[in-house]
C-alpha cells in the first residue's frame, strides 16, 4: 500500500488529543477519544494487509503476527524495563508490585482485562497505574489475533464479496452492541474488545468500500471528518458513558478522513503532523508514565509542560532507535519462528514483571519502616470482597459465633469496623449490613454519570427498614462517611467534585450543589431513617472518622523511602472540628429526637492538637479515611464500654 500522509497526520491528531487530555483534561475534555481514532486507523491498515494477502492467496497468519510483534513489542518492552528499574529505587513496595503485575499483563497483552478488574479508567486511582494506557494495546492485539483467524476461516466457505458484506454487517451490529452494553456494564465496556471491535472494523469498512468522489469534494469530506473529531474532543467528557453511541463522532470522523484520501492536505500533511504521526506510537507509550510521575510525586504545574515536551522527545528517540530496528519478519518454516526476537522480549520482561509481583516488589530490599507502612494498605477486612458490595443484594455476612449481638449498618466506613465490633462482644455475633458509598438514608440514590441513576443504596435501606422488625432489641451501630455527602470530598485531588451533588433523594432531585437547602433536605431524611430504626432497637452512631486527605500508608512509605523517618500524616484538631460541625449538630438532634447514643472516636484516634494517621510509625488507615484493621482495633475499648451493656 502506498504511504498515506493523511493517515499519518490523522495519527498526530489522535495522539495530540490523548496527550493533552491526560496532562490536563480541562484543555481537551474529550481527548481520550483519540484512542478511538487510533482504533479506526489500525482497523483500516490491518484489513488492507489481510485482504490483500487473502486475495493474492499468500496470506500467512504467523507472518502477520510476527509483523505486528516487531512493530509493537520492542518499544513496549523498553518502556516496561525502564519502569522496572525506576520502580526499584523510587516506588513503594505495593506500588512496585503493581508495576510488576501490569508489566507482566502488558507484555502478554492482557492488561485491559486486569485493569478492568481493578478500577475505572477515569477514577483517581488510575493516576497511580504506570501502564494504564497499555489497555488499548491489549485490545488491538486481541483484535489482531482474532480478526485474521476469522477472515481466513470465512474464506474457506464464502466469497470475498460475502466476506466484505460480513465485515460491514459485523460493524453495524458491533456498534449497536456497544451502545447497549455501555449503559448496562460501563466499566468493562470501556476496557474490553467486544465493545471496541466495531471501531477497528469500521476502519476495515473504509478499506473494503472506498468512496470514489471528485477531487473538489474530498476536501469537504475531510473537513466534515475533522469537525466530527474536534467536536468530540471538546464537547464530550469523561462524564459521558463511553464508548456508547457518542463514540460514533470520532470514529466516523476518522472514517471520513481516511475515505477523503487527501495526501496533499495542509491539515494532515504538514511537516509537524507528519513527524508527530510518525512518532505517535512511542509518544503514546511514554506520555502516560510522565503523567503518573507528576501525580505520584506531587509535582507542580510547570512539570505538565515539561512532561509534554519530554513525551515528544522520548517518542522521537524511541521511534528512531527502537521502532526502526528491522527485526526478521519472514521465516522459512514453523521451527524457525522460534528465532522471533520480540517473542523473547515478551518472555524476559514478562518473567521479570511476574517476579516483582510475586515478591511484593522484592520487598526485602526496602527499609523495615517502609515495609510496615506500606503493608497497612492491605490490612483491611479479609471478607471485604465477599461481604461489601457496590450494587445488588447485600450478602448479610455474619461475623463470630453465638447469638446475634449487633447489626452494623452503613457504608465502607461501617464495613471497616465490623471485625472490631465483633472482637468487642462476648460470645455474640455481628451482622454486616453495609454497602459501598451507601449513606443510611431512605430513598437515597446515586448519579454515577450524567445519565444513569443507581437506586441500589435506597433499595438496600428500604430492605433494612423492613427486615429490622425480625431483630427486635438487637443493637444497631451506624457508621457513614456522612461528611462527604454534606461537604464533598476533602482530598486535594478531588476538589473539582466538592460541590457536585451525586447523592440524592426525591426531595433533592432539583438541587444542583451542596448548599444549605441540600443539607436540610438530606439531614431531615437521615433523621427520619434513623428514628425508624430506633423504634424497636437501640441505635448507636459513630462520630466521623478523621479524614486525613492523603493516602496514609502510601504517603508515609514514600516519605520513609526518601529518608524522612519522622514524617506523620495529620490534620489539626481545629480542622477536624470545623469539618464535623454540621454532623455533630446532627448527632445532637438524633440524641434528642430518636434516643440515639453517640460513640466517640476522636479521643481514640486524635491527640491534643492533631489527628494523626499512625501510631509509632504504623498507619491507622488503609487509605486516607478508612480505618485499617489495626486502626479500627483502637475503638474496641469504646465498643466494649458503650455497647456491651445494651446487649439483650
Amino acid at each position: 500500500m502506498q504511504f498515506r500522509k493523511d493517515i499519518n497526520g490523522l495519527r498526530a491528531i489522535a495522539v495530540i488529543a490523548v496527550v493533552l487530555f491526560h496532562f490536563n483534561e480541562s484543555w481537551m475534555p474529550g481527548g481520550f477519544a483519540g484512542v478511538d481514532v487510533f482504533f479506526v486507523i489500525s482497523g483500516f491498515l490491518m484489513t488492507g494487509i489481510i485482504f490483500r494477502g487473502i486475495e493474492q492467496e499468500n496470506f500467512s497468519i504467523l507472518k502477520f503476527y510476527v509483523a505486528r510483534a516487531n512493530r509493537i513489542i520492542p518499544a513496549l518492552a523498553v518502556l516496561c524495563l525502564v519502569l522496572l528499574v525506576f520502580g526499584w529505587f523510587y516506588l513503594t513496595p505495593l506500588d512496585y508490585q503493581a508495576v510488576g503485575k501490569h508489566v507482566a499483563s502488558s507484555m502478554v497483552f492482557l492488561s485491559n482485562i486486569i485493569l478492568w478488574r481493578e478500577s475505572g479508567y477515569f477514577d483517581a486511582a488510575s493516576h497511580e497505574k504506570w501502564l494504564l494506557h497499555t489497555w488499548s494495546l491489549s485490545v488491538e492485539w486481541q483484535f489482531y489475533i482474532i480478526y485474521p483467524l476469522v477472515l481466513v476461516v470465512m474464506r474457506k466457505f464464502i466469497s470475498i464479496k460475502a466476506m466484505k458484506n460480513t465485515v460491514l454487517l459485523g460493524t453495524i451490529l458491533g456498534f449497536i452492541f456497544c451502545i447497549l452494553v455501555t449503559y448496562i456494564w460501563p466499566k468493562p465496556s470501556y476496557f474490553l474488545l467486544p465493545t471496541r471491535a466495531w471501531e477497528m472494523m469500521i476502519g476495515g469498512v473504509a478499506y473494503l468500500y472506498p468512496i470514489t468522489i471528485k477531487e473538489e469534494r474530498k476536501k469537504l469530506l475531510e473537513w466534515l471528518g475533522l469537525a466530527l473529531i474536534i467536536t468530540s474532543y471538546f464537547f464530550i467528557s469523561k462524564d459521558n458513558p463511553w464508548p456508547g453511541y457518542l463514540a460514533i463522532f470520532p470514529v466516523f470522523g476518522a472514517y471520513l478522513i481516511i475515505q477523503a484520501q487527501r495526501n496533499n492536505s495542509f491539515i494532515t500533511s504538514n511537516i509537524i503532523f507528519q513527524k508527530l504521526g510518525a512518532w505517535s506510537y512511542s509518544i503514546y507509550l511514554w506520555h502516560w508514565p510522565l503523567v503518573v510521575a507528576i501525580y505520584y510525586f506531587s509535582l507542580n504545574e510547570i512539570y505538565i509542560y515539561l512532561g509534554i515536551a519530554l513525551s515528544v522527545f522520548l517518542g522521537f528517540l524511541s521511534n528512531k532507535y527502537i521502532e526502526k530496528i528491522k527485526f526478521r519478519n519472514n521465516f522459512g518454516n514453523l521451527f524457525s519462528y522460534l528465532k522471533c526476537k520480540p517473542a523473547y522480549m515478551v518472555v524476559i520482561v514478562g518473567v521479570i514483571g511476574s517476579l516483582v509481583l510475586k515478591t511484593v516488589g522484592f520487598e526485602n530490599h526496602y527499609p523495615k519502616n517502609v515495609i510496615i507502612a506500606s503493608k497497612e494498605e492491605m490490612n483491611m477486612n479479609p471478607r471485604r470482597d465477599e461481604c461489601h458490595i457496590t450494587t445488588g443484594k447485600v450478602p448479610e455476612c455474619i461475623y463470630g459465633s453465638g447469638k446475634l449481638g449487633v447489626i452494623v449498618i452503613g457504608d465502607s466506613h461501617a464495613q471497616s469496623i465490623v471485625r472490631s465490633v465483633e472482637k468487642a462482644l462476648d460470645n455474640r455475633s455481628v451482622m454486616d449490613w453495609t454497602m459501598a458509598g451507601c449513606r443510611t438514608i431512605e430513598g437515597i440514590y446515586h448519579i454515577h454519570n450524567k445519565e444513569v441513576p443507581d437506586y441500589s443504596c435506597g433499595d438496600f435501606i428500604s430492605y433494612a427498614l423492613r427486615e429490622i422488625a425480625n431483630y427486635p432489641q438487637i443493637p444497631i451501630i451506624i457508621d457513614n462517611r456522612y461528611n462527604i455527602l454534606l461537604l464533598g470530598p476533602n482530598e486535594p485531588e478531588l476538589q473539582a467534585r466538592s460541590m457536585a451533588v451525586k447523592e440524592m433523594i426525591l426531595a433533592s432531585k432539583d438541587i444542583k450543589s451542596r448548599n444549605s437547602h441540600y443539607h436540610n433536605v438530606m439531614n431531615s431524611a437521615f433523621i427520619q431513617t434513623i428514628c425508624k430504626l430506633s423504634e424497636k432497637n437501640p441505635v448507636f452512631i459513630l462520630e466521623q472518622t478523621p479524614e486525613l486527605k492523603h493516602h496514609v500508608p502510601k504517603t508515609m512509605s514514600k516519605e520513609f523511602l526518601e529518608g524522612n523517618n519522622d514524617f506523620r500524616v495529620k490534620i489539626s484538631i481545629n480542622e477536624y472540628t470545623e469539618r464535623n460541625h454540621l454532623f455533630n449538630s446532627l448527632i445532637l438532634e438524633l440524641e434528642s429526637k430518636c434516643k440515639v447514643t453517640r460513640i466517640p472516636v476522636k479521643d481514640s484516634l486524635c491527640e491534643k492538637d492533631y489527628c494523626y494517621g499512625d501510631v509509632d510509625g504504623r498507619p491507622l488507615y488503609f487509605d486516607d479515611d478508612h480505618l485499617s484493621e489495626f486502626g479500627a482495633s483502637k475503638l474496641i475499648p469504646i465498643f466494649k464500654s458503650i455497647i456491651t451493656p445494651k446487649l439483650p
